[in-house]
């Protein structure tokens, strides 16, 4: 067996619409959370507050690229805020979690008209994407902005493939209700949820969507409520739904919390922190974005900012326990989807 070298293999399969692409393997499995990762042209991989959809074997990753020079506006200081321009959402493929492949930039900012939502002075950020199994179209929602954080839209956009591109169809306010850090949430009965922080970052709601994903149904509960929530990651576990968020800090970390329910429309029992041994209660210097179902763990996924460099943060990626509906992460500063 070979160790400490590249292994050179190709993999030739079909996914969405691409040719029969080749892809770089690795000799080493092991994910190293907070460590600079390279996709298999050796180019740092640039998808921040991502989603993630298995379809059809494939892993897809759509992230918020960052890239440029970060700074710091006026209107959002007061919370560390900083961003950069916005270029649009990056996505990423990959069949085993440790080589991806760039797929592409599939919702492209846009320079020339200052008031569309994706124009670069906008924010976009947190694209999730589900597969609407009826329609046979992929849907992404992301939160939509302006620079200081008052517009607080929900934007919605489709593509006839998970590779893209992904036409943007509109923004709202959902349910008429603010909405910045989301998610969405698909349930075995081909239901889907959007779940966003809402009335200024003080209390969550989960609305369902229509039968076609594409808008509110108006039906939606306010869960968390005053509890000043935000990045959340929703995800059903032995018939039983559980949400893990973090704190409103800006790009700061603070304590992750997680909460249980058996009815996603339902009232929610907050449990508490789930790091383990998480002593300055910063979720590992990370934030919470997405946990992803794999290979029969869930893997909590999350962003390292670097709240003054946006472009060089990194992921923390971590195995969770579950049982008795107790989540515990623990920090590995390597480990394997093997072990």
């Amino acid at each position: 067996m070979l160790h400490n070298v590249i292994i050179l293999l190709f993999i030739y399969f079909q996914a969405g619409n691409m040719n029969h692409e080749k892809v770089m393997l690795h000799d080493s499995d092991l994910i190293r959370p907070g460590k600079p990762w390279m996709d298999v042209d050796n180019r740092p991989i640039n998808a921040h507050g991502g989603g993630f959809l298995i379809h059809e074997d494939t892993v897809w990753w759509y992230g918020e690229i960052k890239d440029g020079e970060t700074w710091e506006p006026e209107s959002i200081r007061e919370w560390n805020g900083s961003r950069v321009e916005a270029k649009g959402i990056n996505c990423y493929w990959s069949v085993d979690l440790i080589n991806w492949k760039l797929a592409g930039n599939v919702l492209k900012a846009i320079e020339h008209d200052s008031a569309h939502d994706l124009h670069s002075s906008k924010v976009l950020e947190r694209p999730k994407v589900i597969f609407n199994d009826k329609t046979g179209k992929f849907v992404m929602w992301l939160h939509i902005d302006s620079q200081d954080y008052s517009y607080s839209r929900a934007g919605v956009a489709i593509s006839d493939s998970p590779r893209g591109p992904f036409k943007y169809i509109e923004s709202i306010r959902p349910n008429g209700q603010m909405s910045r850090d989301q998610t969405l949430f698909k349930d075995d009965d081909g239901r889907a949820y959007h779940i966003y922080a809402s009335e200024e970052n003080m209390t969550m709601h989960v609305s369902r969507l229509s039968d076609d994903y594409l808008s509110p149904s108006g039906e939606y509960k306010r869960i968390f409520i005053d509890r000043h929530r935000e990045a959340p990651a929703f995800f059903k576990h032995d018939g039983k739904y559980f949400a893990i968020t973090s704190g409103c800090t800006g790009w700061d970390p603070n304590p992750a919390e997680y909460a249980v329910t058996d009815d996603i429309m339902g009232e929610w029992k907050v449990m508490g922190d789930p790091c383990i041994g998480d002593t300055r209660g910063t979720t590992f210097d990370s934030q919470g974005t997405y946990v992803l179902p794999f290979s029969g763990k869930y893997i909590f996924m999350a962003d390292r900012w670097q709240r003054l460099d946006l472009e060089n943060s990194t992921y923390v990626w971590l195995p969770m326990e579950i049982e008795n509906d107790k989540i515990h992460i623990k920090w590995y500063d390597q480990w394997s989807l093997n072990q």
